[in-house]
């Protein structure tokens, strides 16, 4: 059975604009064909009956593959869906409250871009954290900081939990990542809006040229 630190490996943020050559579930298969372990559905501009029927639609495009589709922030959808679970920022819904909703067997990711939230993350009821932003990024306006690869290691060293780095990372930035002792990459532009999402993804798996 894969653990959730080997799903967090190559972890897919969609964005729907970006998305819109392919389209969202091509895109999506294509990029889990290439390497992708894990798909968060965050579509920022959506209704919650949007999310659902899309987050249903990638369901059904990854039966088989073992690989668990996330809702982000919509706890409504991600439930409704029967996601494997949802994940949530310092603004969005306490985890408490988020895990009483999901209920005990799914999956709840954190966003975390400080210490002091790393260490306040309970791991009775969080399952991972994504730590960042690393670099400063287009596809999410609001971060705070980039906290650069030491800033990600020191974070990172501050819990016993998976977690997973994000925030402008390319291919060319798996090998300081994973050497900071996080678990995996949360991508969105460097295969969403790619020509090819399916080769995108197997950059991220391929050792880099000395």
């Amino acid at each position: 059975m894969t653990s959730l630190r080997q799903q967090l490996r190559l972890y897919l943020v969609t964005d729907t604009v970006l998305c819109r050559g392919h389209g969202l579930i091509e895109t999506v298969q294509k990029a889990v064909a290439g390497g992708v372990t894990m798909v968060q559905l965050r579509a920022k501009d959506a209704t919650t009956r949007e999310r659902v029927d899309m987050a249903r639609a990638i369901k059904a495009a990854l039966v088989g593959t073992g690989v668990p589709v996330i809702v982000n922030d919509d706890l409504d959808a991600a439930i409704t869906s029967d996601a494997c679970g949802a994940h949530i920022g310092q603004s969005d819904l306490a985890p408490a409250d988020a895990r009483g909703m999901l209920g005990p067997d799914k999956i709840l990711g954190l966003s975390c871009e400080t210490a002091a939230t790393v260490q306040a993350a309970d791991p009775d009821i969080v399952d991972y954290l994504g730590i960042g932003p690393v670099f400063g990024t287009t596809t999410k306006q609001d971060h705070e900081a980039p906290i650069g690869f030491d800033g990600l290691a020191e974070l990172a060293a501050l819990t016993s939990l998976p977690t997973v780095a994000i925030g402008g990372l390319k291919a060319n930035h798996q090998a300081d990542v994973l050497a900071s002792g996080v678990d995996g990459l949360a991508v969105v532009s460097a295969i969403c809006g790619q020509p090819d999402p399916k080769a995108a993804a197997q950059l991220f798996f391929q050792e880099p040229v000395q």
